[in-house]
């Protein structure tokens, strides 16, 4: 499992700052797709050697860290959950009576906490941070979220205080355990109420109560000789329990099981529409490269007006996720549900799927040909080959000349192209760009005709493979 980096402290201290340097793009998907949501609370980043997940928790002011509610709001469940707590001050304002309330709290939270001294941009570090020492909680580390400064260096030194990685599964673990599908959706969407469809028995307890969520589960089964693994991240609670205080949505869980899973099974309400938090859900699937089948639930006894409406807002809000298969269900009554399994079969296939590298370089040679890179300073991108580079999802790596400066439109031109060429359904297509140097690059006109000859056999090589 990817580590867990929660940002605490108190509002305006630069919190989302730093989540948007950790967070920053590494050629993966859509960033900049119109409807996909970027005021996310968490999301994926990889600064040093390791890829994480990054929590920004939102401001804490001086009211609400004196009340005992404090421990049960998101907030201190994603300082439960993290495997690293940063938590955040002001170095321009210095200590403040915030600050140290926090502080008492993350000492008793037993996590690796570090006092992280944001704005110290032109300040000495040791000067910046001296005070800080008195929140108890180690040496303070003076960065500029907003510049950049100290942030990698921050970043190397977190991760090197955590265990490593577990190791990947064997083989024949993996095939033991099937398709993985996480099912994941705001709380009462109706999860557990579809997993125990699927299953046809009530082996995860579902209340109709939000926020039941403790733990995400692990379930086995086998459907018609395929064998699944379904990881459910709602209603653990056991009815003798129900009159227990309810507590809040974990989101920790559930994005370490999109992380642990081949296909997402993202449940909607129809009778809430799609919030915030539905798009943000969705874009962190997006970000870690998930297969996606979208399941609207509840869909059983509305009004056609109230679907027409509900269809025209999925396609307004949702269309970063064109390429989901989407089903209209009702787990409680079973309708549509066992459609649900065709698609997570044809998602994992095309995940999974394998390309090689002389399909791949014909493909992009005519999409190049259909529709040419633009110009950059007078001089156009030239896309010379590709291959694949990885699965699940399919990563296309494109060799060529000033690669860097391919605009975000000509990206989802090659892989809206990609995945429909090789009908590719419910998982997205990453593409990468690499600039690989010329040797031979202002040299022609000083070749002998056997150099010229020599030259362009090893151009021809290099573009084969």
């Amino acid at each position: 499992m990817k580590p867990v980096i929660a940002l605490v402290g108190r509002p305006n201290v630069g919190k989302s700052t730093l989540f948007n340097r950790l967070t920053r793009s590494r050629d993966a998907l859509v960033a900049d797709q119109p409807g996909l949501t970027r005021d996310r609370q968490f999301g994926e980043g990889r600064l040093g050697g390791r890829d994480y997940i990054v929590v920004d928790t939102g401001g804490l002011s001086d009211e609400e860290v004196g009340l005992d509610s404090l421990m049960a709001n998101q907030s201190w469940l994603a300082v439960q959950q993290a495997d690293a707590v940063l938590f955040m001050v002001d170095g321009r304002e210095g200590l403040t009576g915030g600050d140290e309330a926090i502080a008492a709290r993350l000492r008793t939270a037993g996590k690796h906490v570090m006092v992280i001294v944001n704005k110290a941009e032109g300040m000495a570090p040791e000067m910046v941070s001296a005070e800080f020492h008195a929140l108890g909680l180690g040496a303070p580390y003076a960065v500029s979220a907003a510049h950049g400064d100290g942030v990698r260096a921050l970043v190397d030194e977190v991760l090197e205080s955590l265990p490593e990685p577990e190791p990947e599964p064997a083989p024949a673990e993996e095939a033991e355990q099937g398709i993985k599908i996480a099912i994941v959706g705001r709380p009462n969407v109706g999860k557990s109420t579809l997993l125990n469809r699927i299953l046809g028995e009530e082996r995860v307890v579902a209340f109709d109560q939000p926020g039941t969520t403790r733990d995400a589960i692990h379930v086995p089964f086998e459907r018609d000789g395929q064998r699944y693994t379904l990881i459910d991240t709602a209603g653990v609670r056991r009815r003798a329990r129900v009159t227990e205080a309810i507590e809040k949505f974990s989101i920790i869980k559930t994005l370490k099981a999109i992380e642990d899973a081949h296909v997402v099974i993202m449940v909607l309400d129809a009778h809430e529409g799609i919030s915030e938090q539905d798009a943000g859900l969705l874009g962190f699937v997006m970000d870690a490269g998930r297969a996606l089948v979208v399941a609207v639930n509840k869909w059983d006894g509305l009004e056609r007006d109230a679907r027409d409406r509900i269809r025209r807002e999925l396609e307004l809000k949702l269309p970063f996720a064109d390429f989901a298969k989407m089903h209209f269900i009702s787990a409680l009554h079973g309708t549509g549900v066992g459609d649900l399994f065709g698609s997570v079969r044809r998602a994992y296939t095309s995940a999974m799927r394998k390309f090689s590298t002389p399909e791949l370089t014909r493909l992009l040679e005519s999409l190049v040909s259909a529709h040419q890179p633009p110009m950059v300073r007078g001089r156009r991108i030239k896309l010379r080959y590709a291959h694949q580079g990885g699965q699940n999802p399919p990563l296309i790596v494109i060799h060529g000349n000033q690669t860097e400066r391919v605009p975000d439109a000509y990206r989802r031109y090659l892989m809206n192209a990609f995945r429909k060429h090789f009908k590719l359904q419910g998982t997205p297509v990453r593409i990468e760009f690499k600039t690989g140097k010329n040797p031979y690059e202002g040299r022609r006109n000083t070749l002998t005709p056997r150099q010229e000859a020599k030259r362009k056999r090893m151009m021809r090589h290099h573009k084969k493979n």
